[in-house]
């Protein structure tokens, strides 16, 4: 697997993780059927983390009318997501990557000295491009600004 960070034109990893449903999800089932945002994020239920989370849940239907699916993907397991979902209402799709393998495909970089798992969200086009990298660990509400952007001119460019 790639520990090089994806980068614009690069193509999204094949991928296969269990949301927090217990359902497994593909990314050869996601990729072609709409724009994907797809964002890495450290932990469930953490301060920064579920103030991003809930952006993005408040951002719904921002995305939704772009035609774009949002993933959220740490490595807690299927059930810390479920409660995590549950708590705040996410409504969005949330992968349990409980060995850090898509994490690693994607290239996504650790932060604070390596300790905690970085903050990267990648926006895929429906060739399965990437189209927009946006890494902050602290500025989680960057990364919605920074996807609704690049969604956008995914859409006006088609």
């Amino acid at each position: 697997m790639s520990t090089k960070a994806l980068s614009v034109g690069d193509l999204c990893p094949a991928f296969s993780l269990l949301d927090q449903h217990g359902k497994t999800i593909s990314s050869s089932e996601l990729i072609g059927k709409e724009i994907l945002v797809i964002y890495f994020y450290p932990k469930d239920d953490t301060p920064a983390c579920t103030k991003e989370a809930c952006s993005f849940r408040d951002s719904h239907a921002d995305f939704a009318d772009l035609g774009c699916k949002v993933i959220g993907i740490s490595s807690d397991g299927v059930a810390a997501h479920l409660k995590f979902a549950e708590k705040h209402r996410l409504n969005f799709t949330l992968l349990a990557d409980e060995k850090g393998a898509v994490r690693k495909s994607f290239g996504v970089p650790r932060a604070l000295f390596g300790i905690l798992p970085g903050r990267v969200t990648y926006i895929i086009d429906k060739t399965g491009a990437v189209q927009g990298v946006f890494n902050s660990m602290t500025d989680p509400l960057g990364h919605i600004k920074h996807a609704l952007e690049t969604v956008r001119e995914i859409q006006s460019a088609e």
